[in-house]
Formats: structure tokens, sequence, C-alpha cells
């Protein structure tokens, strides 16, 4: 295991606030959570904190994005995207202004803090808003460069971070490309389509499959919002049949967005893996991730019964 996507994020607003001094750091009083800590620490006069407000602070930050700032925003995604839902769209999203919200804690990995805190909608809450676009990074070395992006990306993004420690799935020689998806491995009996924390299950579930004779074509999608259309219909086209697998809603997210891909270019089968329309519930990640089917056995399966 790797390190969690939100330590990476930590780590990349220090490197950005030693060669950017636009870059400025919002939090609603979780900053050890959400490891914005340490820029705090260093950059005092670059950060802050708003308390447990969380209207208010994507309104400073759209304010000081206003005025030429580069403000990344922190809470738990479940905060971010519902409670100041209406101030992202109104007062970020309406005047595409360049705040970046950068959301940890994200999807059922959260795990004991239970099924009020793990939020499982927000990537249809912010796929839906103009202007916004919405990034989801595999592990610690693309989330780096993430947010390293975001930072030079002009307008409004959603960053989603993850409590877990993440499987690592790519080397130092990775380059991120906004908007465009990543093949993992060649095959063309089935596509797993994956983002998140997925794609490392994905790309065990590709080994498994190989083993069986089956040849699985992997595809990381960090970009979900725009999404790399052109990978999506190549593998429409070449593959049987299409899994989909996200620690999100099966309503809305990825599989949401790649069906809508299919059904205008190439139509195909495509099957969801995510979250079946249902809250979570507070227990270890790992047991929550294996309840929900969000693991390399699951994907297996029902790549499997698909074929």
């Amino acid at each position: 295991m790797g390190l969690a996507t939100r330590e990476a994020y930590g780590k990349a607003l220090l490197d950005l606030g030693a060669t950017n001094n636009n870059v400025v750091v919002l939090d609603a009083d979780l900053s050890k959570s959400t490891k914005t800590g340490d820029f705090w620490a260093k950059y005092p006069e670059r950060f802050v904190n708003v308390g447990i407000a969380e209207q208010n602070l994507m309104g400073v930050a759209a304010g000081l994005a206003n005025y030429g700032k580069i403000p990344f925003a922190s809470t738990f995604a479940v905060f971010a995207t519902g409670r100041a839902f209406e101030v992202i769209r109104n007062s970020i999203c309406y005047p595409n202004l360049n705040v970046k919200v950068a959301a940890t804690h994200a999807g059922i990995s959260v795990g004991e803090d239970g099924g009020s805190h793990q939020s499982v909608e927000d990537i249809a809450l912010m796929n839906s808003l103009p202007n916004m676009t919405v990034v989801v990074p595999a592990d610690a070395t693309e989330a780096d460069q993430v947010i390293k992006y975001a930072a030079q990306h002009v307008g409004p993004m959603y960053i989603r971070l993850g409590r877990l420690a993440a499987k690592d799935i790519f080397d130092e020689s990775y380059k991120f490309e906004f908007g465009k998806g990543v093949q993992l491995t060649e095959g063309n009996d089935v596509a797993i389509i994956a983002t998140g924390l997925m794609s490392a299950e994905a790309k065990e579930a590709a080994e498994t499959l190989k083993a069986d004779g089956i040849n699985a074509r992997v595809i990381h999608i960090p970009t979900i919002k725009p999404i790399d259309r052109d990978i999506i219909e190549k593998a429409a086209r070449e593959c049987k049949f299409i899994v989909t697998a996200e620690e999100h809603s099966v309503i809305g997210g990825l599989g949401s967005v790649v069906a809508d891909v299919v059904t205008e270019t190439y139509p195909t089968k495509v099957i969801k893996i995510g979250i079946n329309d249902v809250f979570g519930e507070s227990g270890t990640p790992a047991a929550l991730l294996e309840k929900y089917g969000m693991t390399a056995v699951n994907v297996v399966k029902v790549a499997k019964e698909n074929l």
C-alpha cells in the first residue's frame, strides 16, 4: 500500500506554496484530517480556517479567486458537495471562478464514521454543474500531479480524495493528462473502466482473469468531467462488453457517464459496479469495501458472469 491521496494532497500543497505565491488554502476546521495543516504551519498568511462553516468556506474561496488568488478549499467530501452545494453552484460555477474544491474522505472507505459521513453521491453532484471539472486520482503519485496541475488549470475543479491508503499503480514516469484516460492492460474480452481506488482493484482483477484465459482491458479514468470519449468508444468497439467500477453510487457517477458515451457512439452492454442506491454504514474500510463489492474478487465475478 502507498500513501492515501489526501496525504499526497498535503505534500503537493507544500510544494505549490514554495513556488506559487497566489496559492492559498482554506479549511473548515479539519486541517489535521484533510492534511492542509502543514501548509498552515509553513504559510500561515496564506491559510484561512473558516471553522465549521462549509458554505462560508466556498464563499471566501470564491472571493479570493475573484482577486486573482488560486484557492484550494478543503473539507470532507460529504460536506463540501452536500452542505455547500448551492454556494459552489452560484458563487463558484455560475461566475466560473478559479476555485479548487479538494474534498477528502470520499466514498465508503471513510470507514467507521458511517453513512452520514460517507459521500457516495459527490461525483454526481459535481458532474451536474456547468463549468465544473471533476478529477479522481487513483494513487499518491497521480494525486500529486493532479494537485499541481490544478494550480495551473483555470476554472472550477472538484478533486476527490480518499482517507484510506491507496494501492500504488503509477511510478515517477507517469504523466497525468487532464481529460485523458489511461489504459493499464491489454485485452478484448471485456473492458473494465475504473476510477479512484477501484482502478487498482480492476488491474488486480485483470491479472486473475488472465490466469483463467480471459483478457481484460483495464482503463483508468482520472478525469470524470470532461470524460475521455475516445478511449471509451474504442473499448466499446473492440471489447465484448464494459464493466465500470467506482467507489460511488451507480447513479450519476463514472458508470452513468460511460453509459452515456456508448449509447451515443457505439452501443454495447455496460455493467456498473458501485454503491447500489443505498447509504453506507459504520465498519472498517476493508469490511465495507468487501460488503459493497469494491474488490478485485467482485470485479472478476461480474466479468465472468457476463461473458
